[in-house]
């Protein structure tokens, strides 16, 4: 519980850090902010004190001290939108190749307390449809999040290589889509499903959304982590 407490509170931080690093454009609040992500990554390695999680966190550490002058903290903080919405976006593609079943119809399957081939014929294949809509809306994210770490300027990759984008938005404007609306857009989508399953599956075992999400909850941490595997 401590360590999913911690793991939530460290993915809260995350934007917020990141887009006041991206705001400052100076090494340490970048650093800072990959430290996070980084703690974020391997908390619950590190509560358990194992020896190689704290060694990687140690390097990871004295690397970013190392070049915290240096304009790479910057370049490395334009990646994990790009890297954590492209594999969120392969992982939902990838569950639709047989023989796995899609991430979402295991999700309902789940709460449904049954095995994805016992679900009804349109819940099945509803989940299936959302699992590809999820996998694209990812990979379009993902996309747009490379697009613009390209042209931010003054921070963005061409800029740092000294080409003039042909196209190009401040660097503050990068990171409020990378960094923050990126979240509303995956948040508005999940909510505005939500109401638009609530219309078409009026059978479905929860209440209401707060219902729904108490029992997503209730899956607990080795379901949600064996989703992934």
């Amino acid at each position: 519980m401590t360590g999913a407490v911690l793991r939530l509170l460290l993915a809260i931080a995350y934007p917020l850090l990141a887009h006041w690093a991206s705001h400052d454009g100076g090494g340490w609040p970048a650093a800072i902010a990959l430290i996070d992500l980084a703690l974020l990554v391997q908390i619950e390695a590190l509560l358990h004190l194992r020896l190689s999680a704290w060694l990687v966190f140690a390097a990871i550490v004295a690397g970013l001290a190392a070049i915290v002058h240096t304009p790479y903290p910057q370049l490395l903080l334009l990646t994990p939108p790009v890297l954590f919405t492209g594999a969120l976006a392969w992982w939902f593609a990838r569950s639709l190749r047989a023989p796995r079943e899609g991430l979402i119809t295991r999700i309902v399957a789940a709460l449904d307390a049954c095995e994805p081939s016992r679900l009804p014929a349109d819940v099945y294949q509803y989940s299936r449809r959302l699992t590809a809509i999820w996998a694209w809306l990812l990979g379009g994210l993902a996309l747009a999040n490379a697009v613009l770490a390209m042209i931010a300027v003054p921070g963005g990759v061409l800029a740092r290589l000294g080409q003039i984008p042909p196209v190009s938005i401040s660097q503050e404007q990068w990171s409020w889509f990378a960094n923050l609306l990126n979240y509303g857009i995956v948040g508005g989508f999940f909510v505005g499903e939500y109401l638009y399953r609530k219309r078409v599956f009026t059978d479905r075992p929860y209440r209401n959304f707060w219902d729904f999400l108490r029992r997503m909850g209730a899956l607990g941490p080795a379901f949600w982590r064996s989703l992934f595997d």
